[in-house]
């Protein structure tokens, strides 16, 4: 059924209160927005301490005190009228906003809603001076330098809107989130809040990586990456978090603009593109990150909350975030959740790992022992040989770090089965050129148990492996450098005419990737070569799986937009299987691979590839000294 008409109506002037009353439709959704604009408001005064005072989730009562500059009484009446601000005076004020607000709609918007009353003192006034929001009454007041603005029963008069409110603690809730937001911006504040008389949270000044690890946890700060970059006139600078700590949900995501928390589909995707290949599908990665630039660069005046932001040049905002990101992630190798990132060595020089390894095993050739010189072509293949990808150590070098194996076996009280290592072996070697320590066993042909200086280190060999071959797949790739196997007999196998077809018309594509597979019949398709790093792979699989991936997305798009998902494939049917055995310089080779290899703490699909247990959590499982 059809609404009534509304009657015929003149055009007329709306009264500056229901005006009020609309704006604060648009700026005060809810009790946290009245914080946001009272606390933003409070920052732009200069303040370096404020208190938020909560009662009944902000819906009774919402009282904010700062320490700042301070209002002078003559102009607390302007305070509160609309479209009256200190912040901006012209049209290129407002293209170059330097400031959290500059509408002046604020105050005006929630006095319509609220009862509000305002006290205020400057540095040079004998006394405080208070204004009530109602009556626009300006009476003499006690208080020290600063502002304190009361919101009390909000939308007393719109019981409407007081309806679609939330309960009390979901209200709490949001109000809390929004101070934890600009907190997290300026750690050179001191923020305290308060709920029904009981304090929740009281933040000292200090610096960014504490103020983060005290408002998100030590689960983010010990799984962290810093970052600090400038190009241009852009910088962004932060915390990301490491994959393995990724969360369920995108609940500890914080992007500032030039000190603005906003949320900015260009920048979340940026970030999200950055771990793509590090992250599982379902799985969130946690940040604190910062970016800024020039305000003539920025709009931040296209909504009403000033939550979303548009980008002069977003193209090269995006590219900037998303290769910085990039970049983080890609400068750590052994790392591990709760242990400190280690960066990988400069590309310029030598590798620690590789200079430690030969300085130990110049020492022992000196010695004679030629019987502890490591392999130098191990079953694993190629990239795991001497020279090529750094030095596979052998069980003899175990001692290295640890001076107690150097003692004899019977001063050690050790099982009388146990080989002693050698005395050449127990040379003392840096612990930090070794992350992931040396192997000493292979548990159920899946894991490598590795013992490194600070306890016991878990990997899962299909995983490592499968991560280090995917990273020199995208390398090889990107430099346009994919070496070629060819085979000694071209395998053949039979095929679809669909698949005919995908080979004869991508061989641009396929021999990008480094295949070579030509049709000799319309039924059989023959692989000539594979790229050098899968020649251990079946090649009938392996091309099989190509011209799938091939058909599907499109031979001019497979090697842009789904490059990270073929390669992904590529490496996982190559990797390593379970219950494959492997001898102990395979298993110390991929140890040292994985040290050197980016990203090397998950595989492609985002599952952590190995996993430290130090002696303390060993000693809790045994109850010792206790």
């Amino acid at each position: 059924m059809n609404a009534p008409l509304s009657p015929i109506r003149s055009i007329q002037q709306l009264p500056d209160n229901l005006i009020s009353q609309i704006a604060a439709g648009e700026v005060v959704e809810r009790p946290s927005a009245v914080v946001k604009e009272l606390l933003e408001n409070a920052l732009d005064a200069g303040a370096s301490q404020i208190t938020v005072r909560l009662e009944q989730g902000g819906v009774k009562r919402i009282a904010i005190t700062d320490n700042g500059r301070g209002i002078a009484p003559e102009q607390l009446p302007l305070a509160l009228a609309r479209h009256a601000t200190s912040k901006i005076a012209s049209l290129h004020d407002l293209e170059n906003v330097a400031t959290l607000g500059f509408r002046g709609e604020a105050l005006a918007s929630i006095a319509s809603v609220s009862q509000l009353t305002l006290t205020s003192r400057t540095a040079d006034a004998a006394h405080a001076s208070e204004i009530d929001g109602s009556t626009q009454a300006v009476t003499p007041s006690s208080g020290a330098q600063g502002t304190t603005v009361d919101v009390q029963d909000l939308y007393f008069n719109t019981p409407a809107r007081r309806k679609f409110l939330k309960s009390e603690q979901t209200e709490f809730g949001h109000c809390a989130e929004v101070v934890r937001r600009i907190a997290l911006a300026r750690p050179d504040v001191a923020f305290s809040l308060t709920h029904n008389g009981k304090t929740i949270d009281h933040w000292m000044v200090t610096e960014i990586g504490k103020r983060s690890a005290g408002i998100l946890g030590n689960e983010f700060a010990n799984a962290r990456l810093a970052l600090d970059e400038a190009a241009g006139p852009l910088r962004l600078h932060g915390f990301v978090g490491l994959p393995t700590a990724s969360k369920a949900r995108a609940d500890a995501q914080y992007f500032y603009v030039n000190g603005r928390f906003v949320r900015d589909k260009l920048l979340v995707h940026a970030v999200r593109a950055a771990y793509q290949d590090v992250l599982h599908g379902d799985r969130y990665p946690s940040y604190v990150l910062g970016l800024d630039l020039d305000p003539a660069l920025v709009d931040v005046n296209v909504h009403p909350s000033k939550i979303e932001v548009r980008f002069r040049d977003s193209r090269a905002v995006h590219q900037f975030v998303f290769h910085a990101v990039s970049r983080a992630l890609a400068q750590t190798s052994a790392t591990s959740f709760g242990a400190t990132p280690a960066p990988l060595p400069s590309p310029s020089g030598a590798m620690p790992w590789i200079r430690g390894s030969q300085e130990h095993l110049q020492a022992i050739l000196q010695a004679g022992d030629a019987s502890l010189v490591p392999q130098q072509q191990t079953s694993f293949g190629p990239q795991f040989a001497h020279g090529a990808t750094g030095v596979a150590q052998s069980t003899a070098n175990y001692g290295a770090l640890f001076a107690d194996s150097a003692r004899p076996a019977s001063e050690s009280g050790a099982n009388p089965g146990f080989q002693a290592l050698p005395q050449a072996a127990s040379q003392t070697l840096p612990g930090d050129d070794f992350p992931l320590g040396f192997a000493l066993a292979q548990l159920h042909g899946i894991y490598i148990l590795a013992q490194n200086t600070k306890g016991l280190v878990l990997v899962d060999m299909h995983a490592a492996h499968e991560r280090i071959l995917y990273e020199q797949l995208k390398g090889a790739l990107d430099e346009d450098a994919m070496q070629v196997q060819p085979l000694l007999i071209p395998v053949t196998f039979f095929a679809d005419a669909v698949e005919v077809g995908t080979a004869e018309e991508n061989q641009e594509t396929l021999h990008a990737l480094g295949f070579d597979i030509a049709a000799i019949s319309p039924t059989t398709l023959a692989v000539r070569s594979v790229p050098a790093l899968l020649k251990n792979a079946d090649a009938q699989t392996l091309a099989r799986d190509v011209l799938r991936d091939v058909r599907e997305f499109g031979g001019s798009r497979v090697l842009v937009e789904r490059r990270n998902e073929l390669l992904g494939t590529l490496a996982c049917h190559t990797a390593v299987r379970a219950n494959r055995s492997l001898t102990a310089p395979e298993m110390n080779a991929l140890l040292r691979q994985m040290e050197a290899t980016e990203r090397a703490d998950q595989c492609n699909h985002g599952r952590p590839t190995w996993s430290q247990l130090a002696l303390s959590d060993l000693d809790k499982l045994f109850l010792r000294g206790q």
